[in-house]
């Protein structure tokens, strides 16, 4: 039904019948003697501070019609509307604009209409300029006035400390300007360090910097430092690392702002300090990702995600919510996590493109009722079970999981006429050593299989990447408990090394291999330098303030089984091929024979309820020739068989 066009009068009339706010009052007695005085000192200065006599009266006679000019654009520009205690950049290029808007008037009204008005040009132009400066300088008092006297944060803390700023770039300007606003935070910059030689011997809204972070014990005693805030969230991990190990040598307290894409997201303020973790120092580049492509793939079309509330699976709905899908399926069995990354969407905002939808992957006729009813383009499958050793002992729910569940998804898949099938991977699948891995592998020939077999259907694609920092059984948050328990730190091996790559680039780098993918590929991000797991556990250590093999003691394990000392990216028989994205790699190997994969996998579903785990391990070894797994031969312990 139309609108009524009378309503938007009707409103507007109502408005203006409401009671005048206090503000305007005020603002218009403010801003009329600024104007008033502007347009003085204007003359005084036009004549050099001896206006003629004959000149006076042109002051008392215009004055008024210059003054309502002034206010009527001061008024279209907002200036009675705003809040008096605010005041910021898009409020001084509208108080810009109505100064050249009314200076403009006059200036017109003077050349059209001489025998109505005439003033000196000089006067006309220098009374918008002050005019200019003295209404800014009002609002300016106001919000400085408001930030010091009446913010929630104005109240000063107990006592205040010294800090130095490590970054003097638009990051740190920025913190500058919130923790002189937040007086409540109790703290006071007082000098910048920054690694750029042209900033050193200046000053940031009157803060000096002093010169490299590298020198801040000669300058701690000068300025009295008490901590230091790392503001350099673009900075590269080796460089945060360097400027850490650099406080610490001094003992000097230390934060950092939030990273790069929550401050560019807009999710959190520079001000919201916090401790630097271990994902700061083993971080990456920022990935680039091109938009275009997975928008192609995402936006306006049905995507589902399984394994929804896990680590992985949850950061791949928020990026593919992103990208404004038509809608976005959450499988997930743990209604727990299903229930938490649900809220946490609905709270961003996406809560009219979401569906959570309580499902196994094991459970066809669920999944294919699901399929059916939402008809998804794309499928992200995340879930998984991935505890290596937990897996280890019990490889009949592995395979159900990892392997089964996935054939059994993707026959789906086929079956509903999806276009595109991504599974998430792990390196534990080459050449390997635990039935979790094997697992992984089983479901990697399987799609491959899958799609020679039916070329023209569903594109199923598989993304290899390494260990997760802070991903749910990540050993990064085991370290963090047995730090917080005093120890000691488990480490299986002094030589182990293992990828690591954030959550959200991992993410990230799963859509950008879902744009790129034709069928049949095995996607492996690019995972970096390895990292020793001992050395990670002693920079976790001091990030604690305390010493390794002193406060805290680093013990040796050994290693479990199923575990290697260090992962690899591709199989003996993938070929390398190239993609447009430098993170990513793509290997393209022979698939097996559909009806020997199908075979095996029939065989394999046979022996989930057998009682002995070795079986089950050599009949996998038999289908993934490559695997290594450990066997309970004997009572002594685990033994590596090729057998």
């Amino acid at each position: 039904m139309p609108a009524d066009p009378s309503t938007g009068w009707i409103d507007r009339l109502a408005r203006a019948c409401q009671p005048i706010p206090l503000r305007v009052p005020v603002l218009l007695v403010a801003y009329t003697v600024v104007l008033f005085l502007s347009r003085w000192m204007a003359y005084q200065l036009r004549f050099d501070f001896n206006v003629p006599a004959d000149s006076w009266p042109h002051f008392g006679d215009y004055w008024s019609a210059v003054l309502c000019v002034q206010l009527f654009f001061l008024a279209v520009s907002g200036q009675f509307s705003g809040i008096m205690g605010y005041f910021s950049l898009p409020d001084v290029r509208r108080l810009l604009l109505a100064s050249l808007a009314s200076t403009g008037v006059l200036f017109g009204i003077r050349y059209q209409f001489p025998e109505v008005y005439i003033e000196p040009r000089g006067v006309i132009l220098v009374t918008g300029l002050l005019g200019l400066s003295g209404v800014g300088a009002v609002r300016l008092a106001c919000r400085l006035v408001r930030e010091r006297y009446f913010s929630v944060y104005a109240k000063s803390a107990g006592t205040t400390r010294r800090v130095g700023i490590v970054g003097a770039g638009d990051v740190g300007a920025g913190l500058l300007r919130e923790l002189h606003s937040r007086r409540g935070l109790g703290l006071e910059p007082v000098v910048f360090f920054d690694d750029d030689r042209s900033k050193w011997r200046s000053q940031v809204h009157g803060v000096p910097v002093a010169g490299s972070p590298d020198a801040i014990g000669r300058f701690k005693s000068k300025y009295n430092i008490d901590e230091v805030i790392i503001a350099m969230p673009s900075a590269p991990a080796k460089r945060i690392g360097e400027v850490v190990r650099t406080l610490r040598q001094h003992k000097l307290k230390f934060v950092t702002v939030p990273a790069i894409d929550q401050l560019a997201s807009g999710k959190v303020k520079v001000s919201q300090l916090r401790a630097v973790a271990i994902e700061d120092l083993l971080g990456r580049e920022p990935v680039g990702l091109e938009t275009e492509n997975i928008r192609r793939d995402l936006t306006g079309r049905t995507v589902a995600v399984t394994g929804a509330g896990g680590s992985i699976g949850s950061e791949l709905c928020r990026q593919v919510a992103s990208f404004k899908p038509k809608k976005l399926l959450l499988v997930e069995q743990s209604e727990v996590q299903l229930f938490q990354i649900e809220q946490e969407l609905i709270g961003l905002g996406y809560g009219d493109i979401i569906v959570p939808l309580v499902a196994d992957i094991l459970d066809a006729a669920r999944i294919r009722t699901i399929f059916a009813e939402y008809r998804p383009a794309v499928l992200f499958h995340a879930a998984a079970h991935k505890h290596v050793p937990m897996m280890e002992r019990q490889p009949c729910e592995a395979v159900k999981n990892n392997a089964l569940g996935t054939a059994r998804l993707a026959d789906l898949a086929q079956e509903g006429g999806l276009e595109k099938f991504v599974m998430i991977s792990t390196d534990k699948a080459v050449n390997p050593t635990s039935a979790m891995g094997a697992t992984k592998r089983l479901a990697e020939l399987y799609l491959q299989a899958l799609f020679a077999r039916h070329p023209q259907g569903t594109k199923f694609i598989a993304v290899r990447f390494g260990n997760v920092l802070g991903s749910s059984g990540s050993v990064v948050p085991l370290f963090t408990k047995q730090i917080a328990a005093g120890g000691p730190v488990a480490v299986t091996h002094p030589d182990m090394v293992r990828y690591f790559m954030t959550i959200p680039e991992a993410a990230g780098l799963v859509l950008q291999s879902c744009a790129q993918g034709q069928g049949g590929e095995i996607f492996v991000l690019d995972m970096g330098k390895p990292v020793k797991i001992a050395d990670l556990a002693r920079q976790m250590i001091e990030l604690s303030g305390l010493k390794p093999d002193e406060d805290i003691e680093i013990k040796f394990v050994g290693l479990r089984p199923g575990e290697k000392l260090f992962e690899e990216i591709t199989c003996d028989n993938e070929h390398y091929r190239p993609t447009h994205h430098p993170r990513i790699m793509s290997f393209l190997g022979s698939s097996a024979g559909w009806d020997s994969v199908q075979a095996a996998f029939q065989e394999l579903g046979k022996e989930l309820d057998r009682p002995d785990p070795d079986r089950l391990k050599r009949l996998m070894q038999k289908i993934v020739p490559e695997y290594t797994p450990f066997l309970a031969q004997s009572d002594t312990g685990p033994t590596l068989s090729k057998a």
